[in-house]
C-alpha cells in the first residue's frame, strides 16, 4: 500500500469512554436537529471540508450550526473535518463534535504535518504558519476519490443563507474553484518586490484568462477531479518550495501560492457569500464595518475572533451576529431560541 495513502487516511474513530488524556476541551450543548424538507432528494449531497482544533474549535461548531440552520436540505449535508491531532486528541475532537451534533453525517481525517512543514516559511501572524492553514492544499488527497466537489469553509464563519446556493456554483468545463473575487484590491501588495523584480517569476500571470484577482481561500467550491488530473496541489508546492529555499516572494502564509496558481482562473461568485475581514487585520484585529451589499456569509478573517473578544468583554458591533451560534455550554439564558 503506498506511503501516501497510509499518511492521509481517513482515521474513523469511535468514541470510547474508556479513553482518557491530558487533553482538555469545553463542553458544548447539543443543537436542535434540522430535518430535510420533503423536496429533498437523498442523491443530492453537499460535501463540506473544515479544519478541527482545539484551538478553532469553537468556531467551527459555530459554523456547522449555521450551516445547518439555514440548510433547506440539511441532512444531505456531509462534513470532512481535518486535523493535525494524535488518534487520541482526535477521539476527544470526534466526542466533541457529536456532543453538539449527534446525528450529523461527517468523518475526521488526519493530515500529516511533516507533509508542509519543511515548506511553510514565517509569515506575519504566527496562526498563518500552522501546518493546519495549508491543508486545504491537500483536500484532494485526504477526501475519498468519491467525493468530487467540495466547499471548504474556514473556521471563523458562519452563514445565514442556504449553503446550497453557494455549492450550485458552476464550475464548468474550464475552473478548479470558485470564490468571491475583490478586484479592487492591491493585488501586488500580496507579493515582495523581490518577486516582481524577478526576471521570471511575474510571468506567470501573463496567459491568465483574466485581469488577476485577489480572492480570499476560506471559502472555495473546489472540483477534486480537475484538482487531481492537473495535479494542483504539487503546482502549489513549487511556489511554496520557491518561498521557503530559494527567495522570499510573499509574506502571507498560504494565501500567496494560491494567487500564483489560480488568480484570474477563478470561477466568480457574489461578494455575498464571503464578507470577510470582521477579525480586522493580521495585527491588532480591529473592529470593521460589513462591505456594502447583500450578506450570505460572515467571515472573521483577520486576528479578531469572535468568541475571544465576547469571553474578554471586547466585543465588536458584528460579534454580535456570531453569538447565537456559539454552543459553548455555560451559565444563563440560552442564546439558541433566537438565531
Amino acid at each position: 500500500m503506498p506511503l501516501l495513502f497510509l499518511l492521509l487516511f481517513p482515521l474513523l474513530f469511535s468514541a470510547s469512554p474508556s479513553l482518557s488524556a491530558p487533553f482538555e476541551l469545553p463542553d458544548f450543548r447539543e443543537a436542535p436537529a434540522f430535518r430535510n424538507g420533503p423536496d429533498c432528494s437523498p442523491d443530492d449531497k453537499i460535501h463540506i471540508a473544515m479544519t478541527l482544533d482545539a484551538t478553532y474549535l469553537r468556531g467551527s461548531l459555530a459554523g456547522v450550526f449555521s450551516v445547518l440552520r439555514h440548510a433547506s436540505c440539511p441532512e444531505s449535508i456531509n462534513f470532512h473535518f481535518v486535523a493535525t491531532s494524535s488518534p487520541r486528541r482526535i477521539q476527544h475532537l470526534r466526542r466533541a463534535v457529536l456532543s453538539a451534533f449527534p446525528s450529523l453525517a461527517f468523518s475526521i481525517y488526519r493530515f500529516d504535518a511533516t507533509l508542509v512543514r519543511g515548506k511553510i516559511s514565517q509569515s506575519v501572524r504566527r496562526a498563518l504558519d500552522q501546518p493546519l492553514n495549508y491543508a486545504r492544499i491537500y483536500l484532494s488527497n485526504l477526501l475519498p476519490p468519491t467525493v468530487q466537489r467540495v466547499l471548504y469553509l474556514d473556521s471563523d464563519l458562519i452563514l445565514v443563507d442556504d449553503v446550497a446556493v453557494l455549492w450550485s456554483t458552476p464550475l464548468g468545463p474550464n475552473h478548479v474553484l470558485a470564490a468571491p473575487e475583490y478586484c479592487h484590491a492591491n493585488f501586488t501588495s500580496y507579493f515582495t518586490s523581490t518577486f516582481w523584480d524577478h526576471p521570471t517569476y511575474p510571468s506567470v500571470f501573463t496567459d491568465r484568462s483574466r485581469q488577476p484577482c485577489y480572492f480570499n481561500t476560506g471559502v472555495m467550491v473546489m472540483d477534486l477531479e480537475k484538482w487531481r488530473d492537473g495535479d494542483y496541489t504539487k503546482r502549489l508546492e513549487t511556489w511554496m518550495e520557491i518561498q521557503k529555499n530559494e527567495v522570499r516572494i510573499y509574506e502571507l502564509g498560504s494565501l500567496p501560492p494560491f494567487l500564483l496558481v489560480f488568480a484570474g482562473e477563478v470561477k466568480g461568485v457574489e461578494h455575498r457569500w464571503n464578507q470577510h475581514g470582521l477579525g480586522g487585520d493580521n495585527k491588532e484585529g480591529l473592529c470593521r464595518d460589513l462591505h456594502p451589499g447583500p450578506v450570505s456569509l460572515l467571515h472573521w478573517s483577520g486576528k479578531g475572533k469572535p468568541w475571544l473578544r465576547l469571553d474578554n468583554s471586547r466585543a465588536c458591533p458584528l460579534d454580535a451576529l456570531w453569538a447565537p451560534y456559539d454552543l459553548l455550554s455555560r451559565n444563563g439564558p440560552d442564546l439558541l431560541a433566537d438565531v
